[in-house]
């Protein structure tokens, strides 16, 4: 007789913010994004993600069922703006994909810049419930796992 496998509590609240995010896409369902990959350049944009604990532990899962992050020979290249090198996303592949799409954190989710045709149906207040509800699940995860970081921190480039 075969045992079930044992669902561990990172797994439920992995599969809850799976979830979640599958909610916030299908409000930005018929956005398009034109995958310039200006976003993933922080250094250019000035923006970044800010990610909690669970989404940590979403994107560690991903890279570890890829094998690991891009290598250097596969990663984007930063451009040199002002002879300051930019930081860029260590997901950024040399393609100009994201390597880790599927469990790209909520900031990655819900921003678009400028060139970007998005039908989302939600505005402000809608957008800052995603944040409380992302929170919440991240508090659960951990304790202080609610506490936000810098993306190229937590997962710098080696």
């Amino acid at each position: 007789m075969r045992r079930a496998k044992r669902e561990s509590p990172e797994d439920a609240v992995l599969e809850e913010l799976f979830a979640f995010y599958r909610e916030v896409d299908a409000c930005y369902e018929g956005s398009h994004c034109p995958s310039s990959t200006e976003c993933c350049r922080f250094g250019l944009t000035g923006r970044e993600p800010y990610v909690t604990s669970v989404e940590v532990a979403g994107l560690r899962r991903a890279i570890s069922h890829r094998g690991g992050l891009p290598s250097a020979k596969r990663r984007a290249l930063p451009m040199v703006t002002t002879a300051v090198v930019e930081r860029i996303c260590p997901f950024l592949d040399t393609l100009g994909r994201c390597s880790v799409y599927e469990s790209r954190p909520l900031g990655c989710r819900t921003f678009y810049c400028s060139r970007a045709t998005v039908t989302a149906r939600t505005r402000g207040a809608a957008q800052r419930e995603f944040v409380n509800r992302l929170r919440d699940i991240a508090s659960r995860h951990e304790p202080g796992g609610d506490a936000p970081r810098p993306l190229s921190r937590v997962f710098a480039h080696k």
